[in-house]
Order: structure tokens, then C-alpha cells, then sequence
């Protein structure tokens, strides 16, 4: 399993190059309608290598969503910040890198609306999909969800629903299928040169609110015992400190809520169905190369009209 950051670490400097694991939570399937409630970032380096950890829950501004799922409640949230107080440090996070993730344009598509929402557009970012990867160099598994993707690697288990939990899960799973002869370089040397020239947007950090009390990151304890060779840290010292002066405050142990097993975490996620993309072409102007990656299936339209309505609110 990957190991974790060594204590005092520094991060990458923008522009470094690497690859950024991501996982998202949210309060329902469309990024168009709904909120990330907890983001989780694993960087690694272009040797994919661990470099630094980021990771809060976030106040999604209205109802937290499927609590049965991501076993996050509306007390969770309370305190925590909004995504677009933590936005500027995960510009400096993604900057130059590779975005990774399992079923990777989920989790891009919440991103990008999240940053759209205050006003800030991604730039074309390369895409890697371990989903993908694991279809063409991990054909035992019985299926492609991130579960089912990790026990064929023998990766071990992982505190499913999580957003930490899946984003070092991923990562895993990364090195894991990278690391086979049957995968070219190409497969991950051209995405790194791409990010590389990549330009990003840059924005202030936000030290406090307008109120002066400071900004606090809520992070969900990992769960012990499920990533072997992963130290367990005190929140506020895990991630290599990413982001300095900004305490962290924690949730208490996700070992509280329901289940440590490794739920499945495929392409038909938590609700029974894939996670919305953003509407339009998935390679147009606000998307980089998709490597590894398949082109979506176009819903129905009578699919589409099945649609709950909006549970979150602007940012």
C-alpha cells in the first residue's frame, strides 16, 4: 500500500509535475445541481512517489446528501469551510500535475463547477483514469469498480466512501497498473509532459473569515488498520502540514459510522447509477487529453428527465 508522507515533507512547487490523486464526496450525482462535501488530494511525483496529503470535509452551503453512502452527517459540516476557502490551495495542489482519479471525469466535472461557481475556470488539464487503466492491465478483477480494483491488485482494504481513503486507494492503484509490462510509458509519460505546460490560475489565500475567526480544515480520522504501512498521524500534522497556519480540527474517527468494509466504488457509484459528467463534449475548450479514458454513454433523454432537484445552494 502507499506509504505516507515523511513528517515535514515540503510540497512540490507549482509547476513541479506529478501526478494529483483526487476523490470527491458529494451531495448527490450532478455537479451541475449538487456539492462536494469533502475533497481529497494524494500527490505523487513523476516517479509516483508521495509527496504531500490534503484532505477536509467542506460546508456544501444546504443538506449533506446521501448519509448512507459517505456516512457524512449535517453535524459533520458544521465549522467546516467553504470549498471556495480552501480553492486557492487546491490551485497550488493541482498546478502542473496530472489529474488522477477512478472514473476520473466524475470527479473532474465537480471540480470544475465547484471552481465555476466562484469564477475561476480550470485550465485544460491532462486526464488519467485508473477504471480505465485497470481495464487494460487488470483483466482478473470480477469488476471495475475501485473495490473490486483494488482486492484483484491484492492492494488491500480501504475505508470505502471516503474521500481520503478512495484518493490513496487510487493512487495504489495507479502505481500498481503503471507498474505492469503490460503498460507503455506512454501511458502516463505523455500526460506528465502535457500537464507540465499546462498554465494555472493563481488566487490569494483566505488566512480568515469575515468575521476573523480563522479558516479550519475538518478532516475525518482514517480509519486504523486499514492501510498497512501508512502512519496514523494526528489530523492537524497529517499531509505533511499542506497547509501552514491553517489548523486542522477533526470529526472524530470514520470508524464511528457504519461499515469499514471496502464498499464498491464503481463506475455506478454510490446511487446505483454513474455520477453525472458536465453536459456538452468531454473534450471540449475546459478539458485537457483524457488518457485512458472512454467516451462517456450518452444518457436517454428520458434518463435525464428522472433528475432530482437541486440540494445545494451557491457558493
Amino acid at each position: 500500500m502507499l506509504p505516507g508522507p515523511t513528517p515535514g515533507t515540503p510540497l512540490t512547487p507549482p509547476g513541479a509535475g506529478g501526478f494529483a490523486v483526487v476523490d470527491v464526496e458529494a451531495t448527490g450525482r450532478s455537479p451541475w445541481r449538487h456539492r462536494v462535501v469533502e475533497v481529497a488530494v494524494v500527490l505523487l511525483d513523476g516517479q509516483l512517489r508521495p509527496e504531500a496529503e490534503f484532505c477536509t470535509l467542506l460546508d456544501p452551503l444546504g443538506p449533506v446528501g446521501p448519509t448512507h453512502v459517505h456516512r457524512i452527517a449535517q453535524a459533520d459540516v458544521e465549522g467546516a469551510p467553504r470549498f471556495r476557502e480552501i480553492a486557492p490551495r487546491l490551485l497550488e495542489l493541482l498546478a502542473g500535475r496530472v489529474l488522477v482519479g477512478h472514473h476520473v471525469t466524475c470527479d473532474h466535472a465537480f471540480l470544475d463547477r465547484e471552481f465555476a461557481r466562484i469564477g475561476v475556470p480550470l485550465p485544460p488539464v491532462p486526464l488519467l483514469c485508473t477504471m480505465r487503466l485497470a481495464r487494460d492491465h487488470l483483466p482478473e478483477a470480477r469488476g471495475f469498480g475501485l473495490a473490486a480494483c483494488v482486492e484483484a491488485a491484492g492492494l488491500g482494504r480501504f475505508p470505502a466512501h471516503t474521500a481520503l481513503g478512495d484518493a490513496r486507494a487510487t493512487a495504489d492503484l495507479l502505481r500498481h497498473c503503471l507498474g505492469a509490462a503490460s503498460c507503455p510509458p506512454d501511458d502516463w509519460v505523455v500526460p506528465l509532459r502535457e500537464a507540465a505546460r499546462v498554465p494555472w490560475p493563481q488566487l490569494g489565500r483566505a488566512r480568515s473569515r469575515p468575521s476573523g475567526e480563522p479558516v479550519l480544515l475538518v478532516r475525518r480520522d482514517p480509519l486504523p488498520g486499514l492501510h498497512p504501512g501508512v502512519p496514523s498521524v494526528p489530523a492537524a500534522e497529517s499531509a505533511g502540514d499542506p497547509l501552514p497556519g491553517f489548523p486542522v480540527q477533526s470529526s472524530g474517527p470514520a470508524s464511528d459510522r457504519p461499515s469499514d468494509r471496502p464498499v464498491e466504488h464503481p463506475a455506478e457509484h454510490p446511487f446505483g447509477q454513474p455520477r453525472e459528467a458536465p453536459e456538452g463534449p468531454p473534450h471540449g475548450p475546459a478539458h485537457g487529453p483524457a488518457h485512458g479514458l472512454r467516451p462517456p454513454r450518452a444518457r436517454p433523454p428520458a434518463e435525464a428527465r428522472k433528475e432530482t432537484g437541486a440540494m445545494g445552494s451557491s457558493a
